[in-house]
């Protein structure tokens, strides 16, 4: 059985103290993919390192976060270009819209994402969406982008059943994590009405640990409780949710 985190920040400070030890340990439950979604080029190296040390396990993105979009967004931008050009990445991501934090860099946002999502295309590459309090507004620039060319993953995918069914049409995979675990996080009420075909799983370590990890440090190997979370509302065993998922995920990225 092979399991397939689609989104994991392993190389966050979060995990200074003990990062080989906590790769280790979700590698030894099987979890043997890891998805790297970016920042912003603070972390490049911390990244290419972590590729360096687990070169069969680590599979990177480039991509400017929604909430490091601020001023210098042109100059990150630029650094997204070059790092495409010089090597291959799986993915630009993680991108999107963030109102959660700052409503006032709405615009730019928006440019940053439009401008990002042309890049994947032209590189033929998966998006990964990043969205908090924006689901309007991302939506608003999937219908201008939309196409044969816009695939990717809905990372941490927390809207309604109309707002899956609508990430779904625009050629968006679901990116299920911790959420599902939560007792208010409401996506179990409907997830099994959404096609497995659909689904990717991710844990966001450090953020979103699952239930019964919830307000402390998230971790890769916390992926079995979403396994778990999953094979239970689906009512099919743990190995086929993790096949069908980890199929999902080499549909998107390739690999």
């Amino acid at each position: 059985m092979i399991i397939t985190d689609t989104h994991t920040h392993l190389y966050s400070e979060a995990f200074e103290e003990d990062r080989h030890e906590m790769i280790n340990r979700a590698i030894d439950l099987g979890i043997s993919r890891f998805f790297i979604p970016a920042i912003d080029s603070t972390y490049t190296e911390s990244m290419l390192q972590l590729e360096k040390d687990f070169p069969e396990h680590m599979f990177l993105m480039t991509g400017l976060h929604p909430t490091h979009v601020q001023e210098n967004y042109k100059v990150e931008l630029k650094h997204v270009e070059d790092m495409l050009a010089a090597r291959h990445f799986y993915a630009v991501g993680e991108i999107g819209i963030d109102l959660y934090w700052d409503k006032g860099t709405l615009e730019i946002q928006k440019i940053a994402f439009k401008y990002q999502i042309q890049l994947a295309k032209q590189y033929k590459l998966p998006i990964v969406i990043h969205c908090r309090e924006a689901f309007d507004e991302i939506f608003e620039v999937l219908e201008e982008e939309k196409g044969d060319d816009l695939f990717g993953v809905f990372h941490c995918f927390t809207g309604t059943l109309e707002q899956a069914h609508k990430a779904i049409y625009y050629n968006m995979k679901l990116g299920i994590g911790g959420v599902a675990t939560f007792k208010n996080g409401k996506i179990d009420q409907f997830l099994n009405e959404i096609d497995l075909k659909h689904i990717v799983l991710e844990t966001d370590a450090p953020y979103l640990s699952p239930t019964p990890y919830r307000g402390k440090r998230n971790e890769s190997s916390y992926i079995i409780k979403v396994l778990e979370k999953l094979s239970s509302l689906y009512n099919r065993s743990e190995e086929d949710i993790a096949n069908i998922t980890t199929q999902n995920s080499k549909d998107v990225f390739g690999i």
